[in-house]
């Protein structure tokens, strides 16, 4: 898992805007980029909700959110229709990112090893760092944790 204080990888990936995005497009800006395990899921659509229902208060702190999952666009964009999200999804269908960043991990449930994304937050600075990492996150005030740390310490 990546640490505060090191440079975010950068990476290029298909959006739900039409167009391939990298986190370079956003220099300049506050990054929150929060890898999601699966679409259409309760832990994920509620994250996902709250977060659109904080999008305009992190947007006046100059601060873009940035949804990440292995899902494909087509699926994030359904989601993103379903729960009319204001922000991009990011489609890491091969979990490079996600590998990149330390959130692709051997999972356990029910008795059974797979890997997947262990639902993480990265906020990253205007330049590009990473100022603060959220991991194995529990949604319930997960996303106002985020936008006070943002306002308290980037804004």
């Amino acid at each position: 898992m990546l640490e505060a204080g090191t440079k975010a990888p950068d990476f290029t990936l298909a959006s739900t805007d039409g167009h391939s995005r990298s986190l370079s497009d956003f220099k300049g800006k506050t990054v929150v980029l929060y890898f999601y395990p699966k679409d259409m899921t309760p832990g994920c659509t509620m994250e996902a909700c709250d977060f659109r229902d904080q999008n305009a208060r992190f947007s006046e702190l100059n601060a873009t959110v940035l949804g990440i999952s292995p899902d494909p666009v087509e699926k994030h964009l359904k989601f993103a229709e379903k729960h009319t999200l204001p922000f991009t999804l990011l489609a890491d269908v091969d979990h490079m990112t996600a590998e990149a960043y330390g959130c692709w991990q051997l999972k356990k449930n029910f008795g059974k090893e797979y890997y997947g994304i262990v639902r993480s937050t990265f906020i990253i600075d205007k330049d590009g760092n990473i100022a603060k990492v959220y991991t194995k996150v529990k949604v319930a005030g997960h996303v106002d944790a985020v936008y006070a740390y943002i306002k308290d310490k980037l804004a």
